[in-house]
């Protein structure tokens, strides 16, 4: 695999600092006496870049940002979204010392669209190439939705040695399909309608979905268009193939045995009101396989928790980081 830190155009940069250089020589010349005193000037050093690229064995590459110093926080974003989905919890919590890390899921947002790949186990293996490129050690976890998902089965697959802390926000453990064993669960139909709207009209679903998604469809809401905007905007930069796909993928993984091998402090966040994953056949669930959790319960939270109780939910989780 191949990290590869993305570069500022240099010829632009250099035609930037001719014509500073140009605007500054015209002054000087206008002020003898400020010629006179002038020292010569300093190279002004690039700033560290803040996005980067990672290429995994099969060719894929994952796009992933790495911002902060401090103890280093990873989070995994929900379907069907990218990284953006978590800039204010990894704004805030930057601000508050960590080293905060996202990637794009393969398929999704900037990471490239391979043919295939769009399942658990390749999600988790792609998570774990990039923990294991930044070498990063005693790491706190963190899902939204289907990316809950992806940190159950990386400790499923890799186990804890690298991890410290584990944060499931509504999200899809531990089975969302309805089974013999699973009788809670929903049934196959809905996730068919799911991939039918993905075939159908796929930007309509997107805009559509975000009403439920944040609970703005309750009586008395404060519906955000910009919100709802820039959902779609991330929906429609992720490709087809991992729009259908995924779906089969987070619909129908069993993610019981995957939970039952967490045994790092671990923080489960639900709202009593998120109609795309409801709280009883996930979060409670969840709590109640996972050895050392502790549920957290929002009432009235929807879904998106990461937008419409960002303050809540970064309270949270910094208290969680510093326990």
């Amino acid at each position: 695999m191949t990290i590869n830190h993305t570069t500022t155009s240099r010829r632009t940069l250099l035609g930037s600092l001719a014509g500073l250089a140009a605007l500054t020589g015209l002054a000087a010349a206008a002020s003898p006496a400020a010629a006179a005193t002038a020292k010569p000037a300093k190279p002004v050093p690039l700033a560290p870049l803040t996005s980067s690229t990672l290429t995994l064995d099969d060719g894929t590459t994952l796009y992933y940002k790495d911002w902060g110093s401090g103890p280093a926080v990873v989070f995994s974003h929900g379907y069907p979204l990218s990284s953006d989905a978590w800039e204010y919890q990894m704004l805030f919590l930057m601000q508050q010392g960590y080293r905060v890390i996202a990637c794009d899921r393969r398929g999704f947002g900037r990471s490239s669209q391979p043919a295939g790949g769009y399942d658990y186990d390749t999600f988790a293996d792609d998570l774990a190439a990039l923990i294991d490129a930044l070498d990063l050690k005693q790491v706190t976890l963190v899902g939204h939705s289907m990316g809950g998902g992806e940190v159950a089965r990386y400790i499923g697959r890799h186990g804890e040695r690298r991890v410290a802390r584990v944060a499931l926000v509504a999200a899809v453990t531990p089975f969302l399909l309805q089974t013999p064993d699973n009788p809670g669960g929903a049934p196959k139909a809905l996730f068919d309608t799911f991939r039918a709207a993905v075939q159908a009209d796929r930007s309509q679903w997107n805009r559509d979905v975000t009403m439920p998604y944040y609970s703005y469809n309750r009586a008395g809401a404060k519906v955000s268009e910009g919100v709802r905007e820039d959902y779609w905007r991330q929906g429609m930069n992720t490709g087809v193939l991992a729009a259908y796909h995924a779906i089969t993928a987070f619909s129908e993984t069993d993610f019981r045995a995957d939970l039952k091998k967490i045994r790092v402090p671990t923080l489960v966040v639900h709202g009593d009101d998120d109609q795309i994953v409801p709280l009883e056949i996930s979060g409670k669930l969840t709590a109640q396989l996972v050895p050392n959790a502790t549920l957290k319960v929002y009432e009235g939270g929807s879904h998106g928790l990461l937008i419409t109780q960002k303050d809540r939910l970064n309270g949270d989780l910094l208290a969680f980081l510093r326990s």
